[in-house]
C-alpha cells in the first residue's frame, strides 16, 4: 500500500495495519487531523522520577497519558490499542545503549512496565498545512530532521540531559503564522523554541540531523525549531537506566483524538 492510500485510512485502520506488521514506516502525514504520540516505557521503579522529569520539562515532554502498570491499553487517547504492537517501530535501550530496533515488543513485555504517551509535533503539521504552510518532509516523503541541542533540561531523580528539537523550513513571511498555529497546541510541543539561528542552540550542520532525514531549505526560508519528543531518548542515553523501550524516531502512535481537542479554547 502506497502513502497516498495510507493517508485515506482512519487511525484504527492504521493501527491494525501496523499491528499486523504490514506498515513499519514513519507516520508523518498520516491520519491528518489526529494526534500522534511518542512513547517511553520503563519499569515502575523509575516511573515517578520520569513523570517528575516530564512535569519539569513540559515543552519537550508533554505527557498525554500514562498507562496502568503492566497494561498495554490506554483509557483516553485510543480504545482499540495494543501498546506492544501499534507503533511501527520500537527501540530497546539497555544501560543507555540502543541495542535493537523491532516492530513488536511482545517478547520484551513485563508486568512492571509503565507506558508514557507523549505529544508529538506531527500532530500540528495538518494545522500548518491548513494555514497554507508547506511541511517539507511530507512533501519530500521523508522523516522530519531532529537535532540534539545545548539546551539543558531540569533534572529529576536519575533523569537529566539536553533537549532534542525538530526542524521545519518556513518562508520568512509565514513564520508568524507558524508560531501562532503551533503555540495554540502546547500539548504537542507548542510554539518554536528557536527561529533562524541553529548555532545558538548548538546545531552546526543542518544537513546531518542526529535523527530523521535532512530536508531542502529554499531561498527565503528560515529553519524553525520545535521541542521534540525524542528528547527522552537523548536523556536515556545520558542517564543509562537498565532497561527502557521507546518508539523509533518518526514512528509514532496514531491516536483517536483529534488535534482540535488539544487546542486552546
Amino acid at each position: 500500500m502506497d502513502k497516498t492510500d495510507l493517508k485515506k485510512l482512519s487511525p484504527v485502520q492504521l493501527r491494525h495495519l501496523i499491528r499486523q506488521g504490514k506498515y513499519t514506516g514513519q507516520t508523518s502525514g498520516l491520519a491528518a487531523g489526529y494526534t500522534q504520540a511518542n512513547l517511553v516505557i520503563l519499569p515502575k521503579n523509575l516511573a515517578y522520577d520520569f513523570l517528575l522529569f516530564t512535569q519539569r520539562n513540559p515543552k519537550p515532554c508533554p505527557v498525554l497519558e500514562v498507562s496502568d502498570v503492566g497494561s498495554r491499553k490506554l483509557h483516553h487517547f485510543a480504545q482499540d490499542i495494543d501498546l506492544a504492537n501499534d507503533f511501527p517501530k520500537y527501540r530497546i535501550y539497555r544501560q543507555g545503549k540502543l541495542v535493537k530496533e523491532v516492530t513488536s515488543i511482545d517478547s520484551y513485555w513485563r508486568a512492571d512496565l509503565v507506558s508514557f504517551i507523549i505529544g508529538c509535533s506531527f500532530s500540528f503539521e495538518s494545522e500548518l498545512i491548513a494555514a497554507g504552510i508547506e511541511v517539507r518532509q511530507i512533501t519530500e516523503g521523508v522523516n522530519v530532521p531532529m537535532y540534539n541541542t545545548n539546551i539543558k533540561l531540569d533534572p529529576a531523580g536519575c533523569f537529566h540531559g539536553n533537549m532534542v528539537v525538530s526542524m521545519r523550513p518556513i518562508p520568512e513571511e509565514q513564520v508568524v503564522t507558524a508560531v501562532k498555529v503551533t503555540a495554540a497546541m502546547p500539548r504537542v510541543h507548542g510554539a518554536p523554541i528557536q527561529i533562524s539561528d541553529p548555532k545558538k542552540i548548538g546545531i552546526n550542520d543542518l544537513l546531518h540531523p542526529d535523527y530523521g532525514d535532512a530536508v531542502t531549505i529554499k531561498a527565503g526560508e528560515v529553519p524553525v525549531f520545535w521541542p521534540c519528543g525524542v528528547t527522552p531518548q537523548n536523556v536515556i542515553m545520558q542517564t543509562k537506566p537498565d532497561f527502557v523501550i521507546t518508539h523509533a524516531p518518526g514512528h509514532m502512535l496514531i491516536t483517536d483524538i483529534k488535534n482540535v481537542s488539544l487546542k486552546y479554547q
